[in-house]
């Protein structure tokens, strides 16, 4: 038998010179503007586009493939987000969660982004969770411009 994990929650903030509506708005409805698609998506150079999709998160391909990268858990605009994370993966054996939520602070907003769930994934965890770090801070860069 093997020793579970225990892998943390993956935390990232960032602060955006946006209003809570716009932050939420830009976040969701207009992922596919600012996600790094040709390096961190199922399709990679040929992938077409990233949305949320009624209770769906979905990557489609320049030739109409689909991959369908999580569900819809929580949708209250305009603080918070919530949904599982399977990028690729057709089953929910690799599910882990993301909560997002959306705060006034100042003249902007803190996005405050939590992956977490690691366990779900077995022995990979840990590794999986350090390749999603960078995988965050790159997205959430191209987030906040």
């Amino acid at each position: 038998m093997s020793t579970p994990t225990t892998a943390a929650p993956l935390l990232r903030t960032v602060t955006v010179a946006v209003p809570v509506e716009r932050a939420f708005e830009v976040f969701t409805r207009r992922v596919g503007d600012w996600w790094p698609l040709s390096t961190h998506g199922c399709f990679e150079e040929e992938g077409g586009s990233v949305s949320f999709e009624s209770d769906r998160l979905v990557e489609r391909s320049k030739t109409g493939e689909e991959a369908a990268w999580g569900e819809v858990l929580a949708w209250e605009p305009p603080t918070r987000i919530a949904f599982t994370w399977h990028p690729g993966y057709a089953d929910g054996d690799a599910m882990t969660e993301v909560e997002v939520r959306f705060r006034a602070e100042g003249d902007g907003t803190r996005v405050a982004l939590e992956h977490r769930g690691w366990d779900a994934i077995g022995e990979a965890a840990r590794k999986s969770r350090e390749g999603y770090a960078g995988g965050w801070d790159l997205a959430l860069a191209r987030y906040a411009v």
